[in-house]
């Protein structure tokens, strides 16, 4: 079947990741950051020089990657309040996983009508580039999905932003694409968002992650993953498990406020390269043990990158039936041990490195100890 007729047949069609948007407290700053740290390319902005009085928003890209960092400069509306709000109770974090839709009125329609809560009606937005069609649902938490209908639009993001440029003159793109969003809810209630995704979106269960093989001595949680049909969006989502201590969710869970998105995995083709660069930059990743690497190859096989080099960058390794991946998990990249990211490199393996579950629960630990978390 081609992804056409896939799509044809799909009560809920989606075409990608639009955007993840983020609510923080300096968005210059943020920007500024994910320049320098990331790669990102500035490539848009809206604030008081082009009319927007309550906001200022800077739009950075990295291949088909897209974020959207937005803060408030005066709250005079219910949505700038929102945004204040957002930030005093959760700190930068993520508020919106915007989905790329052909037909945002009828995903809003089929979505609401699913048992979805609407928050904005479909509305179009306009201006010399053309028309954007928008509309929102509520998932967990305060986070929500923008529904984008952005056929035939050629702006730089959406209506009432310009063009902007760089902040830094970008090097070698370091990740090309939004691989999936984690998504952390309180316990036992990820079976009932897994609910929603199916009966809202038509996502269907790629994965599952339950047991003693995801835990370690003092914490566990369960994971399980939905997808849309051409497994472009992917949302894996954790509830805490009862443990001996305060799990990494919990942790969470705590220090967030509640639920919302944990960590944002993204596609890389040089693992390796995107590493070095960006410890350059600052980017602080978690520690992997040497003893992690030293039976490694046994059951992972020769990949890409040497065992000695995965060693060196703390690289983590895993294979399945499909084939294997590489990946390695920043450090949270605010004051709150909250948000995160996973830089991945996929080689068959549409897997989510369940091997690396252990050693990367024991390496969250070992932060949450250091913090007193633990």
């Amino acid at each position: 079947m081609t992804e056409t007729q896939e799509k044809t047949k799909d009560a809920f069609p989606v075409k990608g990741m639009d955007a993840v948007v983020f609510a923080v407290g300096n968005a210059k700053q943020a920007a500024h950051y994910y320049s320098t740290a990331f790669g990102m390319k500035l490539v848009a902005y809206s604030g008081p020089e082009n009319g927007s009085r309550e906001t200022a928003s800077y739009v950075l890209e990295s291949g088909g990657a897209r974020f959207v960092f937005t803060s408030v400069i005066k709250a005079e509306t219910d949505h700038g309040r929102f945004l204040a709000g957002h930030v005093a109770e959760h700190g930068d974090g993520v508020v919106d996983l915007a989905i790329e839709v052909p037909d945002a009125r009828a995903a809003y329609e089929h979505a609401v009508a699913q048992g979805a809560t609407g928050l904005e009606e479909p509305y179009e937005l306009k201006d010399e580039h053309g028309t954007v069609v928008l509309a929102a649902i509520a998932t967990y938490g305060q986070t929500r999905h923008t529904l984008v209908e952005r056929t035939g639009y050629d702006g730089p993001y959406l209506p009432g932003f310009v063009a902007a440029k760089p902040i830094v003159e970008p090097g070698p793109r370091r990740f090309q694409a939004i691989d999936h969003c984690v998504g952390n809810v309180e316990l036992g209630r990820m079976d009932e968002w897994v609910a929603f995704y199916n009966k809202v979106m038509g996502f269907t269960n790629m994965k599952e992650f339950v047991g003693d093989d995801i835990a370690t001595e003092y914490s566990a949680l369960m994971s399980k993953v939905v997808a849309d049909g051409t497994r472009k969006v992917k949302f894996p989502l954790n509830e805490p498990a009862i443990a001996k201590k305060k799990s990494q969710i919990d942790e969470y869970l705590e220090f967030y406020g509640g639920p919302g998105v944990q960590h944002i995995a993204l596609a890389t083709n040089d693992i390796v390269a995107t590493v070095r660069a960006m410890r350059a930059a600052g980017v602080e990743f978690l520690d992997t043990p040497d003893s992690y690497y030293d039976t490694l190859g046994e059951w992972v096989g020769e990949t890409r990158v040497p065992i000695e080099t995965l060693r060196e960058l703390k690289i983590l390794a895993d294979r399945d039936e499909d084939g294997y991946l590489l990946q390695i998990f920043t450090k949270p990249v605010q004051d709150r041990p909250t948000v995160f990211f996973e830089m991945i490199e996929r080689h068959g393996s549409m897997g989510f490195g369940k091997g690396n579950f252990k050693a990367l629960f024991e390496a969250i630990e070992r932060e949450q100890e250091r913090r007193g978390n633990l």
